[in-house]
């Protein structure tokens, strides 16, 4: 579900009406993970040697690597198998970490607000995405970490950041949203041979996320202009290395990955992020966001340096989730 207002005309009484429908979205249009996939079913196991889960090179920098294209077929799944398995994983982490933060925002909200019964749904979707997340990981039987034992750390106090600056956690709601959203949609636009299991994970999450994307770009959008000048400023310089900070832990697999599979540091550098390709996919993550900061007045000379020295500038989205320009 894609609302979009600029924040000139969304008014209290606009803002609170967009939200009542995301909240009426959660109720009527949601999903069971233990109801609407049939884990059981013969065509979900995971059995040796299928090759559906070799990473694609249109969907994954590591898939589209003359190194991975080099390898025998059997290393080729066990590598994407355990891919696939961490990136599950850290998308579990993130809603964890997410849950946790949304939690302490509405705790300080005030009665009859709109955000808390919103909020709130959307913790209870999260919630169900982590269990779904899991249970693929779990099917796989790769004993993949997620993210890096740094950010794993962390992990104990981003969520406090929720309470007194707000704004900037729901910047950092959108740095793992974002990336995550975009990957997703690429799986499930291009490739045709994908396992059961990736398919029905991501296009659950997909149609959940699109309300909690929604609901972040205009909680900014909302919030943003009331900021003072100063703390404006400072949260779009912020912006940016957010972004690039956290996609990295969520996109870029842990040391262990590149460790167990003898992965060499050359084609680390090329995939994150020194190779012309995976730079485009770096910017491309972003598109959404860039529009958001045009429009939430968070791009000005300064901010928009930084988002060039963190390698994500480039065009702005036209509108939410809008597919990737090329080049003829």
């Amino acid at each position: 579900m894609t609302l979009s207002t600029t924040p000139d005309d969304l008014g209290q009484d606009g803002y609170d009406d967009i939200l009542r429908q995301l909240s009426e979205a959660s109720v009527h249009k949601h999903f069971d993970p233990y109801v609407d996939i049939d884990w059981d079913s013969p065509e979900f196991a995971v059995v040796a040697n299928d090759e559906r889960w070799i990473l694609h090179p249109d969907d994954d920098p590591l898939g589209a690597h003359p190194w991975y294209q080099a390898l025998p077929r059997e290393k080729k799944i066990e590598i994407g198998m355990w891919r696939q398995a961490n990136v599950a994983k850290v998308g579990l982490q993130f809603e964890n970490i997410l849950i946790r933060g949304m939690m302490q925002y509405v705790f300080y909200l005030p009665n009859g607000s709109a955000e808390y019964r919103y909020c709130t749904h959307e913790c209870i979707e999260e919630g169900n995405h982590t269990l779904m997340f899991q249970e693929m990981v779990n099917r796989i039987g790769a004993d993949a970490p997620g993210m890096g034992p740094i950010m794993r750390r962390l992990a104990a106090f981003i969520p406090l950041a929720a309470g007194p600056l707000s704004e900037l956690f729901f910047v950092g709601v959108l740095a793992g949203e974002e990336p995550i959203d975009h990957i997703q949609k690429a799986f499930l636009r291009g490739n045709d041979n994908m396992h059961p299991i990736m398919k029905s994970v991501m296009a659950i999450h997909v149609a959940e996320e699109a309300r909690h994307i929604s609901f972040a770009h205009q909680y900014l959008r909302r919030r943003v202009p009331m900021m003072s000048r100063l703390g404006r400023f400072g949260l779009s310089v912020a912006t940016p290395i957010t972004m690039r900070i956290l996609c990295d832990a969520i996109v870029v697999p842990p040391k262990s990955f590149w460790r167990r599979f003898d992965i060499p540091k050359s084609v680390r550098k090329e995939l994150f992020w020194d190779a012309p390709e995976s730079r485009r996919m770096l910017r491309n993550y972003f598109g959404d966001v860039r529009m958001l900061a045009q429009d939430a007045g968070l791009m000005n000379r300064v901010s928009a340096k930084v988002w060039k020295a963190c390698k994500i500038d480039g065009d702005a989205s036209r509108f939410r989730s809008e597919p990737v320009r090329r080049a003829a």
